[in-house]
């Protein structure tokens, strides 16, 4: 298929006022402006000078693992049975046929990354997937895209209810910090077992298994933090230990801007379009973004879903630009940065040769309220 008389919104590039786009295999082929196209014979799709944007990114929702309208029977996004559970999986729970993912779509919403958490200290794998398809296997991304962690109020709130470890930010912490020393010394078993044929291998042990990757530097820390305290003991944890990680929520990130930047700290920020619900969000507010931004600390904006419903990102990301945010850093917080900060920007988050043809294509700005999506494509099917 080759789009035609399209406004490219590349997100990498300049705007291109009036281009195509090739499409082959599911993949951009080509992409320019419509005076160098080269006519084939494929099937051609005139938009008419839309605006067409990559497909959207939520870099951090719950899709799929508390599905719509159920209780418990589609709760399935904490394993609090254990505050340590790194060796869980959120392919394991995923619902793709919670309606919610059709809402996704209409929305523009293509690709999201979800998981479990965020109630336990290690809370477990997540992954990154198209939100078109009935069968979770063929909508991966990357899967594992991220460990998930957590600071703060949740793991003390959940534990404390059960009378159980952790109760204080400081068990919290010491239980994340038990788990890695109990990973390091499960790799040097490993390694000796390796060098010395007289040495037994451990017992085998699926968290720390599931953590090697993390130590390595392999996967992505994603860790839920959202009171600044909280934040500093996450960018100390991951400095300890020499580990990946990007910031999740970052509610009071703005008042700790300069310090994230020194430290070269990725946020992932909100949900900020919902209410003050416990006391680590009194600081919440939408202009967030634009602070970071003005302290050039790489960023993305997040739904949470469901606390934010996954079909209000791009007004979320509008909401941002009404508050300072440019308009089009509002638009790469939900497309390039979110991919970047995710590492899937290999795949989506821009238009650009290669990458897998997901568009999302409007009349006018998606920033505003009144905007809903002309057509949706993913992988070069109209969806």
């Amino acid at each position: 298929m080759i789009i035609i008389n399209a406004k490219i919104y590349t997100m990498i590039d300049k705007i291109i006022d009036n281009g195509y786009i090739h499409i082959k295999d599911g993949k951009i082929f080509d992409i320019g402006e419509m005076e160098n196209i080269k006519i084939i014979d494929d099937e051609i799709l005139d938009i008419n000078h839309r605006l067409i944007f990559p497909g959207f990114i939520d870099p951090h929702c719950h899709l799929g693992m508390w599905e719509d309208a159920l209780g418990f029977e589609g709760a399935d996004g904490n394993e609090d049975t254990d505050p340590i559970t790194p060796n869980i999986y959120a392919i394991d729970a995923i619902n793709p046929m919670d309606r919610c993912f059709k809402e996704a779509l209409e929305s523009g919403v293509t690709t999201v990354v979800t998981g479990p958490g965020s109630c336990n200290p290690i809370a477990g794998n997540w992954i990154a997937i198209k939100t078109y398809g009935d069968r979770i296997d063929d909508m991966i991304v990357k899967n594992p895209v991220g460990m998930k962690f957590a600071l703060g109020e949740n793991p003390k709130t959940v534990y404390n209810n059960k009378s159980l470890a952790p109760v204080t930010r400081m068990g919290t912490a010491s239980l994340i910090k038990e788990q890695l020393e109990k990973t390091l010394r499960y790799m040097k078993e490993i390694e000796a077992s390796v060098n010395d044929t007289d040495t037994d291998l451990p017992d085998y042990d699926a968290k720390c298994e599931s953590l090697i990757p993390v130590l390595k530097g392999d996967l992505k820390a994603f860790i839920h933090a959202h009171r600044a305290d909280d934040i500093f003991t996450a960018i100390r944890l991951c400095k300890r230990y020499n580990i990946d990680y990007v910031i999740v929520h970052g509610t009071e990130s703005h008042l700790i801007a300069k310090y994230l930047k020194k430290d070269n700290v990725k946020v992932i920020t909100g949900p900020f379009l919902c209410d003050r619900s416990k006391p680590e969000l009194k600081n919440l507010t939408p202009s967030c973004p634009s602070v970071l931004s003005s302290f050039g600390v790489e960023f993305a904006i997040c739904t949470d879903h469901p606390v934010i419903p996954i079909q209000y990102l791009n007004i979320a990301a509008g909401i941002a630009k009404r508050e300072g945010l440019s308009e089009i850093e509002a638009l790469k917080s939900i497309t390039i940065s979110a991919a970047k900060i995710c590492g899937i920007d290999d795949r989506v988050g821009s238009i650009q040769v290669g990458k897998d043809a997901d568009f999302v294509i409007f009349d006018k700005t998606p920033l505003s309220i009144e905007s809903k999506p002309y057509m949706v494509i993913i992988l070069g099917n109209i969806v």
